[in-house]
Protein backbone atom coordinates (compact mmCIF):
# COMPACT_ATOMS: atom_id res chain seq x y z
CA UNK A 1 0.00 0.00 0.00
CA UNK A 2 1.72 3.44 -1.28
CA UNK A 3 2.18 5.91 1.63
CA UNK A 4 -0.36 8.72 -0.21
CA UNK A 5 -2.83 6.26 0.10
CA UNK A 6 -2.47 5.33 3.72
CA UNK A 7 -2.67 8.94 4.10
CA UNK A 8 -5.92 9.11 3.00
CA UNK A 9 -6.83 6.41 4.65
CA UNK A 10 -5.99 7.23 7.58
CA UNK A 11 -7.46 10.85 7.56
CA UNK A 12 -10.95 9.31 7.03
CA UNK A 13 -12.76 8.93 10.31
CA UNK A 14 -16.40 10.44 10.54
CA UNK A 15 -17.62 8.21 7.99
CA UNK A 16 -16.48 5.70 10.76
CA UNK A 17 -17.95 6.82 13.31
CA UNK A 18 -21.32 7.75 11.43
CA UNK A 19 -21.23 4.02 10.45
CA UNK A 20 -20.85 2.76 13.77
CA UNK A 21 -23.60 5.00 15.45
CA UNK A 22 -26.18 3.91 13.12
CA UNK A 23 -25.62 0.30 13.00
CA UNK A 24 -27.54 -0.72 16.25
CA UNK A 25 -29.46 -2.75 17.99
CA UNK A 26 -32.74 -2.02 15.37
CA UNK A 27 -30.10 -3.01 12.88
CA UNK A 28 -29.45 -6.27 14.13
CA UNK A 29 -33.06 -7.05 14.87
CA UNK A 30 -34.29 -6.36 11.44
CA UNK A 31 -31.82 -7.77 9.15
CA UNK A 32 -31.65 -10.77 11.40
CA UNK A 33 -35.41 -10.84 10.85
CA UNK A 34 -35.15 -10.67 6.94
CA UNK A 35 -32.82 -13.27 7.00
CA UNK A 36 -34.64 -15.72 9.23
CA UNK A 37 -38.16 -14.76 6.97
CA UNK A 38 -36.93 -14.69 3.52
CA UNK A 39 -33.20 -15.97 3.28
CA UNK A 40 -30.97 -14.07 1.06
CA UNK A 41 -33.55 -12.87 -1.14
CA UNK A 42 -33.70 -8.84 0.06
CA UNK A 43 -30.00 -8.32 -0.03
CA UNK A 44 -30.21 -6.04 -2.83
CA UNK A 45 -32.71 -3.66 -0.15
CA UNK A 46 -29.96 -3.61 2.22
CA UNK A 47 -27.55 -1.90 -0.59
CA UNK A 48 -30.40 0.28 -1.82
CA UNK A 49 -30.90 1.63 1.92
CA UNK A 50 -27.73 2.20 2.57
CA UNK A 51 -27.32 4.30 -0.79
CA UNK A 52 -30.53 6.41 -0.07
CA UNK A 53 -28.27 7.19 3.28
CA UNK A 54 -25.42 8.03 1.58
CA UNK A 55 -27.44 10.26 -0.81
CA UNK A 56 -28.95 11.98 2.41
CA UNK A 57 -26.03 12.12 4.20
CA UNK A 58 -24.04 13.97 1.36
CA UNK A 59 -26.45 16.41 0.59
CA UNK A 60 -26.60 17.68 4.23
CA UNK A 61 -22.46 17.87 4.54
CA UNK A 62 -22.69 20.20 1.02
CA UNK A 63 -24.90 22.41 2.72
CA UNK A 64 -22.46 22.32 6.10
CA UNK A 65 -18.94 22.87 3.78
CA UNK A 66 -21.14 25.83 1.58
CA UNK A 67 -22.14 27.72 4.20
CA UNK A 68 -20.31 26.88 7.23
CA UNK A 69 -24.08 26.09 9.13
CA UNK A 70 -25.18 22.71 10.21
CA UNK A 71 -28.36 21.20 8.92
CA UNK A 72 -29.66 22.22 12.60
CA UNK A 73 -28.87 25.55 12.60
CA UNK A 74 -30.25 26.07 9.54
CA UNK A 75 -33.64 25.09 10.43
CA UNK A 76 -33.78 27.57 13.08
CA UNK A 77 -32.01 30.62 11.10
CA UNK A 78 -33.07 29.54 7.35
CA UNK A 79 -37.02 28.23 8.29
CA UNK A 80 -40.21 29.44 9.87
CA UNK A 81 -39.51 28.75 13.87
CA UNK A 82 -42.45 26.14 13.92
CA UNK A 83 -39.95 23.66 11.78
CA UNK A 84 -37.26 23.80 14.37
CA UNK A 85 -39.89 23.67 17.50
CA UNK A 86 -41.10 20.51 15.79
CA UNK A 87 -38.22 18.75 15.61
CA UNK A 88 -36.48 19.77 19.14
CA UNK A 89 -40.35 18.29 20.52
CA UNK A 90 -39.48 15.18 18.70
CA UNK A 91 -35.78 15.26 19.21
CA UNK A 92 -36.74 14.94 23.10
CA UNK A 93 -38.77 11.74 22.34
CA UNK A 94 -36.52 9.92 19.97
CA UNK A 95 -33.83 10.94 22.33
CA UNK A 96 -35.47 9.00 25.13
CA UNK A 97 -36.37 6.14 23.17
CA UNK A 98 -32.75 5.79 21.57
CA UNK A 99 -31.23 6.12 25.33
CA UNK A 100 -33.60 3.31 26.47
CA UNK A 101 -32.83 1.02 22.83
CA UNK A 102 -29.54 0.84 23.59
CA UNK A 103 -29.40 0.29 27.16
CA UNK A 104 -31.79 -2.57 26.60
CA UNK A 105 -29.22 -3.90 23.62
CA UNK A 106 -25.87 -2.82 25.56
CA UNK A 107 -28.14 -4.90 28.69
CA UNK A 108 -28.91 -7.87 26.21
CA UNK A 109 -24.79 -7.88 24.71
CA UNK A 110 -23.41 -7.98 27.96
CA UNK A 111 -26.30 -10.64 29.72
CA UNK A 112 -25.66 -13.27 26.46
CA UNK A 113 -21.69 -12.86 27.68
CA UNK A 114 -21.75 -13.19 31.18
CA UNK A 115 -25.09 -14.35 32.15
CA UNK A 116 -24.15 -13.29 35.96
CA UNK A 117 -25.59 -9.77 35.96
CA UNK A 118 -29.04 -8.95 34.45
CA UNK A 119 -29.74 -7.25 31.23
CA UNK A 120 -30.70 -4.64 33.35
CA UNK A 121 -27.28 -4.11 35.64
CA UNK A 122 -25.69 -4.05 32.03
CA UNK A 123 -27.15 -2.08 30.59
CA UNK A 124 -27.06 0.56 33.41
CA UNK A 125 -23.21 -0.21 33.37
CA UNK A 126 -23.08 0.70 30.06
CA UNK A 127 -24.78 3.69 29.77
CA UNK A 128 -22.62 5.18 32.86
CA UNK A 129 -19.39 4.09 31.16
CA UNK A 130 -20.34 5.30 27.92
CA UNK A 131 -21.45 8.87 29.22
CA UNK A 132 -18.13 9.06 30.83
CA UNK A 133 -16.01 7.97 28.19
CA UNK A 134 -18.17 10.99 26.08
CA UNK A 135 -17.78 13.93 28.72
CA UNK A 136 -13.68 12.87 29.14
CA UNK A 137 -12.62 12.38 26.07
CA UNK A 138 -11.36 14.85 23.34
CA UNK A 139 -12.83 13.71 19.87
CA UNK A 140 -9.45 12.52 18.82
CA UNK A 141 -9.13 10.53 21.35
CA UNK A 142 -13.08 9.00 20.94
CA UNK A 143 -12.57 8.65 17.19
CA UNK A 144 -9.24 6.56 18.07
CA UNK A 145 -11.50 4.48 20.08
CA UNK A 146 -14.46 3.88 17.57
CA UNK A 147 -11.85 2.87 14.73
CA UNK A 148 -10.80 0.08 16.82
CA UNK A 149 -14.27 -1.44 18.22
CA UNK A 150 -15.43 -0.94 14.60
CA UNK A 151 -12.67 -3.25 13.25
CA UNK A 152 -13.12 -5.74 16.02
CA UNK A 153 -16.70 -5.78 15.20
CA UNK A 154 -16.24 -5.92 11.42
CA UNK A 155 -13.64 -9.01 11.92
CA UNK A 156 -16.57 -10.93 13.82
CA UNK A 157 -19.65 -10.12 12.29
CA UNK A 158 -18.58 -10.49 8.26
CA UNK A 159 -15.97 -13.40 9.62
CA UNK A 160 -19.37 -15.26 10.93
CA UNK A 161 -21.13 -15.01 7.73
CA UNK A 162 -18.02 -16.57 5.80
CA UNK A 163 -18.38 -19.15 8.52
CA UNK A 164 -21.60 -20.19 7.48
CA UNK A 165 -20.56 -20.86 3.60
CA UNK A 166 -23.32 -19.30 1.86
CA UNK A 167 -24.14 -20.30 -1.91
CA UNK A 168 -22.57 -17.43 -4.34
CA UNK A 169 -25.08 -18.17 -6.65
CA UNK A 170 -27.98 -17.57 -4.16
CA UNK A 171 -25.70 -14.75 -2.72
CA UNK A 172 -25.41 -12.49 -6.48
CA UNK A 173 -29.13 -13.05 -7.02
CA UNK A 174 -30.07 -11.56 -3.80
CA UNK A 175 -28.00 -8.57 -4.24
CA UNK A 176 -28.60 -8.01 -7.51
CA UNK A 177 -32.42 -8.91 -8.67
CA UNK A 178 -34.26 -6.80 -6.64
CA UNK A 179 -37.42 -9.35 -6.27
CA UNK A 180 -39.56 -9.11 -3.26
CA UNK A 181 -41.28 -12.11 -2.20
CA UNK A 182 -45.54 -12.19 -1.89
CA UNK A 183 -46.38 -12.94 1.51
CA UNK A 184 -44.85 -10.15 3.76
CA UNK A 185 -41.93 -9.52 1.35
CA UNK A 186 -43.21 -5.32 0.29
CA UNK A 187 -43.18 -5.03 4.23
CA UNK A 188 -40.37 -5.97 5.11
CA UNK A 189 -38.86 -4.23 2.79
CA UNK A 190 -39.43 -1.24 3.84
CA UNK A 191 -38.92 -2.13 7.62
CA UNK A 192 -34.86 -2.64 6.07
CA UNK A 193 -35.58 0.80 4.62
CA UNK A 194 -36.33 2.08 7.85
CA UNK A 195 -34.22 -0.06 10.32
CA UNK A 196 -30.69 0.03 8.87
CA UNK A 197 -28.15 3.02 9.05
CA UNK A 198 -29.73 4.98 11.39
CA UNK A 199 -31.96 8.00 11.19
CA UNK A 200 -31.34 11.48 13.85
CA UNK A 201 -27.56 9.98 13.77
CA UNK A 202 -27.21 11.15 10.51
CA UNK A 203 -26.92 14.66 11.21
CA UNK A 204 -24.14 14.14 13.72
CA UNK A 205 -21.93 13.99 10.67
CA UNK A 206 -21.91 17.06 10.43
CA UNK A 207 -20.57 17.87 13.78
CA UNK A 208 -17.92 14.98 13.54
CA UNK A 209 -16.94 16.61 10.59
CA UNK A 210 -16.27 20.00 11.70
CA UNK A 211 -14.35 18.28 14.68
CA UNK A 212 -12.13 16.80 11.98
CA UNK A 213 -12.20 20.76 10.84
CA UNK A 214 -12.91 20.12 6.90
CA UNK A 215 -14.56 23.16 5.93
CA UNK A 216 -15.24 24.71 2.59
CA UNK A 217 -16.34 23.80 -0.88
CA UNK A 218 -12.38 21.84 -1.53
CA UNK A 219 -13.30 19.50 1.03
CA UNK A 220 -16.30 17.86 -0.71
CA UNK A 221 -14.20 15.35 -2.66
CA UNK A 222 -12.73 13.71 0.98
CA UNK A 223 -16.45 14.11 2.45
CA UNK A 224 -17.82 11.75 -0.98
CA UNK A 225 -14.63 9.05 -0.29
CA UNK A 226 -15.40 8.99 3.68
CA UNK A 227 -19.20 8.49 3.37
CA UNK A 228 -18.78 6.15 0.86
CA UNK A 229 -16.72 4.21 2.97
CA UNK A 230 -19.37 4.41 5.67
CA UNK A 231 -22.07 3.08 3.67
CA UNK A 232 -20.32 0.51 2.14
CA UNK A 233 -19.73 -0.74 5.67
CA UNK A 234 -22.89 -0.32 6.67
CA UNK A 235 -24.84 -2.29 3.71
CA UNK A 236 -21.72 -5.09 3.97
CA UNK A 237 -22.92 -5.66 7.94
CA UNK A 238 -26.63 -5.47 6.97
CA UNK A 239 -25.97 -8.43 4.70
CA UNK A 240 -24.09 -10.23 6.75
CA UNK A 241 -26.37 -9.77 9.36
CA UNK A 242 -28.96 -11.31 6.55
CA UNK A 243 -26.78 -13.76 5.41
CA UNK A 244 -26.15 -15.45 9.04
CA UNK A 245 -29.93 -15.23 9.63
CA UNK A 246 -30.38 -17.19 7.00
CA UNK A 247 -31.59 -20.77 7.79
CA UNK A 248 -33.07 -19.64 11.86
CA UNK A 249 -36.24 -21.66 12.58
CA UNK A 250 -38.91 -18.81 12.06
CA UNK A 251 -39.81 -19.25 15.49
CA UNK A 252 -36.95 -17.62 16.58
CA UNK A 253 -37.97 -14.71 14.57
CA UNK A 254 -38.73 -11.84 17.37
CA UNK A 255 -37.88 -11.41 21.16
CA UNK A 256 -34.63 -11.04 22.64
CA UNK A 257 -32.74 -14.09 21.90
CA UNK A 258 -32.33 -12.96 18.06
CA UNK A 259 -28.46 -12.67 18.66
CA UNK A 260 -28.06 -16.28 20.81
CA UNK A 261 -30.27 -17.86 17.93
CA UNK A 262 -27.86 -16.39 15.26
CA UNK A 263 -24.70 -17.34 18.02
CA UNK A 264 -26.44 -20.81 17.85
CA UNK A 265 -26.53 -21.55 14.48
CA UNK A 266 -22.80 -20.48 14.18
CA UNK A 267 -22.51 -22.85 16.60
CA UNK A 268 -22.97 -25.77 14.52
CA UNK A 269 -20.92 -24.70 11.64
CA UNK A 270 -18.16 -24.01 13.53
CA UNK A 271 -17.87 -24.96 17.11
CA UNK A 272 -18.53 -22.99 20.33
CA UNK A 273 -15.81 -20.34 19.56
CA UNK A 274 -17.48 -18.86 16.72
CA UNK A 275 -20.90 -18.39 18.75
CA UNK A 276 -18.32 -16.25 21.09
CA UNK A 277 -16.48 -14.72 18.50
CA UNK A 278 -19.93 -13.54 17.11
CA UNK A 279 -21.48 -12.28 20.61
CA UNK A 280 -18.19 -10.34 21.03
CA UNK A 281 -19.21 -8.68 17.34
CA UNK A 282 -22.97 -8.55 18.75
CA UNK A 283 -21.60 -6.07 21.57
CA UNK A 284 -19.49 -4.62 20.14
CA UNK A 285 -21.85 -3.33 17.30
CA UNK A 286 -24.77 -2.34 20.03
CA UNK A 287 -21.57 -0.38 22.60
CA UNK A 288 -20.25 1.53 19.32
CA UNK A 289 -23.64 2.16 18.45
CA UNK A 290 -24.01 3.59 21.97
CA UNK A 291 -20.70 5.88 21.83
CA UNK A 292 -21.98 7.37 18.87
CA UNK A 293 -25.34 8.49 20.13
CA UNK A 294 -23.36 9.74 23.25
CA UNK A 295 -21.66 11.84 21.52
CA UNK A 296 -23.02 13.12 19.01
CA UNK A 297 -26.27 13.62 19.83
CA UNK A 298 -26.12 15.68 22.90
CA UNK A 299 -24.67 18.46 20.02
CA UNK A 300 -27.58 18.58 18.68
CA UNK A 301 -28.99 19.88 21.64
CA UNK A 302 -26.18 22.18 22.28
CA UNK A 303 -26.66 23.56 18.32
CA UNK A 304 -29.96 23.88 18.93
CA UNK A 305 -30.21 26.12 22.06
CA UNK A 306 -27.12 28.67 20.71
CA UNK A 307 -28.91 29.05 17.42
CA UNK A 308 -32.52 29.64 19.27
CA UNK A 309 -30.58 31.81 21.60
CA UNK A 310 -29.64 33.83 18.69
CA UNK A 311 -32.16 34.18 16.54
CA UNK A 312 -34.15 35.47 19.51
CA UNK A 313 -31.52 38.21 20.30
CA UNK A 314 -31.58 39.04 16.34
CA UNK A 315 -35.43 39.30 16.91
CA UNK A 316 -35.54 41.56 20.04
CA UNK A 317 -32.36 44.32 18.58
CA UNK A 318 -30.09 42.81 20.80
CA UNK A 319 -26.57 41.19 20.08
CA UNK A 320 -26.37 37.95 18.97
CA UNK A 321 -23.90 35.76 20.45
CA UNK A 322 -21.20 34.00 18.24
CA UNK A 323 -22.81 30.82 16.12
CA UNK A 324 -21.70 28.37 18.38
CA UNK A 325 -18.01 29.10 18.28
CA UNK A 326 -16.53 25.61 19.92
CA UNK A 327 -17.31 21.98 20.12
CA UNK A 328 -19.03 21.56 22.96
CA UNK A 329 -18.28 17.64 22.84
CA UNK A 330 -14.76 18.26 22.12
CA UNK A 331 -13.54 18.15 25.79
CA UNK A 332 -11.79 20.25 27.92
CA UNK A 333 -8.79 21.90 26.24
CA UNK A 334 -8.93 20.69 23.20
CA UNK A 335 -8.30 23.90 20.68
CA UNK A 336 -11.07 25.10 18.59
CA UNK A 337 -11.11 23.87 14.99
CA UNK A 338 -14.02 25.60 13.55
CA UNK A 339 -13.23 28.97 11.60
CA UNK A 340 -14.56 32.41 12.55
CA UNK A 341 -18.07 32.15 13.97
CA UNK A 342 -20.89 34.49 12.23
CA UNK A 343 -21.68 37.50 13.65
CA UNK A 344 -18.69 38.22 15.20
CA UNK A 345 -17.46 40.64 12.53
CA UNK A 346 -16.16 43.91 13.78
CA UNK A 347 -15.77 42.71 17.29
CA UNK A 348 -12.96 43.93 19.29
CA UNK A 349 -10.59 40.48 20.28
CA UNK A 350 -11.27 40.60 23.95
CA UNK A 351 -15.07 40.97 23.58
CA UNK A 352 -14.87 37.85 20.33
CA UNK A 353 -12.84 35.76 23.22
CA UNK A 354 -15.56 36.68 26.27
CA UNK A 355 -18.52 35.90 23.95
CA UNK A 356 -16.99 32.96 22.57
CA UNK A 357 -16.00 31.81 26.40
CA UNK A 358 -19.53 32.49 28.26
CA UNK A 359 -20.94 30.70 24.74
CA UNK A 360 -18.48 27.76 25.60
CA UNK A 361 -19.98 27.31 29.08
CA UNK A 362 -23.54 27.57 27.69
CA UNK A 363 -22.93 24.84 25.08
CA UNK A 364 -21.00 22.54 27.36
CA UNK A 365 -23.60 22.80 30.06
CA UNK A 366 -26.16 21.59 27.41
CA UNK A 367 -24.10 19.22 26.00
CA UNK A 368 -23.55 17.46 29.72
CA UNK A 369 -27.50 17.75 30.53
CA UNK A 370 -28.64 16.00 27.38
CA UNK A 371 -25.22 12.85 27.71
CA UNK A 372 -27.30 12.70 31.10
CA UNK A 373 -30.86 12.31 29.85
CA UNK A 374 -29.88 9.79 27.06
CA UNK A 375 -27.83 7.95 30.26
CA UNK A 376 -30.55 8.67 33.09
CA UNK A 377 -34.16 8.83 32.39
CA UNK A 378 -34.62 6.10 30.00
CA UNK A 379 -33.32 3.14 32.42
CA UNK A 380 -36.79 2.92 33.69
CA UNK A 381 -37.68 1.00 30.59
CA UNK A 382 -34.57 -1.54 31.34
CA UNK A 383 -37.03 -3.50 33.66
CA UNK A 384 -39.83 -4.17 30.65
CA UNK A 385 -39.71 -7.46 30.23
CA UNK A 386 -39.51 -7.62 26.56
CA UNK A 387 -36.56 -4.97 25.89
CA UNK A 388 -36.51 -5.32 22.03
CA UNK A 389 -39.49 -4.21 22.13
CA UNK A 390 -38.21 -0.79 23.28
CA UNK A 391 -35.78 -1.50 20.31
CA UNK A 392 -38.61 -1.81 17.69
CA UNK A 393 -40.57 1.28 19.21
CA UNK A 394 -37.64 3.23 18.37
CA UNK A 395 -36.97 2.24 14.94
CA UNK A 396 -40.72 3.41 14.83
CA UNK A 397 -40.15 6.51 15.86
CA UNK A 398 -36.93 7.16 13.53
CA UNK A 399 -39.10 6.55 10.61
CA UNK A 400 -40.47 10.16 10.97
CA UNK A 401 -37.52 11.94 10.78
CA UNK A 402 -36.21 11.01 6.84
CA UNK A 403 -38.68 12.02 5.01
CA UNK A 404 -38.58 15.99 7.05
CA UNK A 405 -34.93 15.32 6.24
CA UNK A 406 -34.83 15.00 2.75
CA UNK A 407 -37.66 17.53 2.23
CA UNK A 408 -35.89 20.34 4.08
CA UNK A 409 -32.71 19.56 2.17
CA UNK A 410 -34.70 19.55 -1.42
CA UNK A 411 -35.04 22.98 -0.26
CA UNK A 412 -32.06 24.44 1.46
CA UNK A 413 -29.92 22.64 -1.59
CA UNK A 414 -31.76 24.59 -4.42
CA UNK A 415 -31.11 28.12 -2.78
CA UNK A 416 -28.23 29.26 -4.74
CA UNK A 417 -27.82 31.93 -3.40
CA UNK A 418 -27.00 30.24 -0.06
CA UNK A 419 -25.11 27.29 -1.64
CA UNK A 420 -23.49 28.93 -4.72
CA UNK A 421 -21.45 26.14 -7.17
CA UNK A 422 -22.62 23.32 -4.07
CA UNK A 423 -26.10 23.39 -5.47
CA UNK A 424 -28.27 20.19 -6.31
CA UNK A 425 -27.89 19.32 -9.74
CA UNK A 426 -30.59 17.52 -11.79
CA UNK A 427 -29.20 14.09 -10.53
CA UNK A 428 -29.15 15.24 -6.90
CA UNK A 429 -32.41 16.43 -7.34
CA UNK A 430 -33.95 13.20 -8.37
CA UNK A 431 -31.77 11.20 -5.72
CA UNK A 432 -33.36 12.83 -2.74
CA UNK A 433 -36.95 13.01 -4.27
CA UNK A 434 -36.90 8.85 -4.37
CA UNK A 435 -35.55 9.50 -1.04
CA UNK A 436 -38.58 11.24 0.26
CA UNK A 437 -40.71 9.16 -1.60
CA UNK A 438 -39.53 6.13 -0.08
CA UNK A 439 -38.78 7.35 3.34
CA UNK A 440 -42.26 8.88 3.41
CA UNK A 441 -43.66 5.33 2.54
CA UNK A 442 -41.67 3.56 5.50
CA UNK A 443 -43.46 7.08 7.60
CA UNK A 444 -46.47 5.91 5.89
CA UNK A 445 -46.61 2.30 7.04
CA UNK A 446 -45.41 2.81 10.43
CA UNK A 447 -48.37 5.20 11.07
CA UNK A 448 -50.80 2.48 9.70
CA UNK A 449 -49.30 -0.32 11.77
CA UNK A 450 -49.30 2.16 14.61
CA UNK A 451 -52.97 2.58 14.43
CA UNK A 452 -54.02 -1.00 13.66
Amino acid sequence: MSQPFRDRLRALGPGLVLAAAGIGAGDVVVASVTGIRFGLTLLWAVAFTAALKFVLTEALARWQLATGETIVRAWITRLPRWVAGLFAVYLLFWTFMVGASLSSACGLAGASLFPGWSVAAWGAVHAGVAALLVAANRYARFQKLMKGLIAVMAGCVLGCAALTQPEPGALLRGLVVPAVPAEGGAAQVLALLGGIGGSVTVICYGYWIRAAAWHGAGRLATVRSDLRLAYVFTGLFGMALVTIAAGVHLEAAGGSRIALELASRLETFAGPLARWIFLVGFWCTVFTAMLGVWQGVPQIYADLAAAWREREAADSGRTAFPSAPSDPGRGRGEPADRPAAPGTAGVTTAEAGGAESAASIRGRRVYLAAVAYLAGPPLVLLWHREPVGVVVTFSIAGAFFMPFLAATLLYLNNRRDWVGPLANRWFGNVALVVCLVVFGAVCVRELMRALA
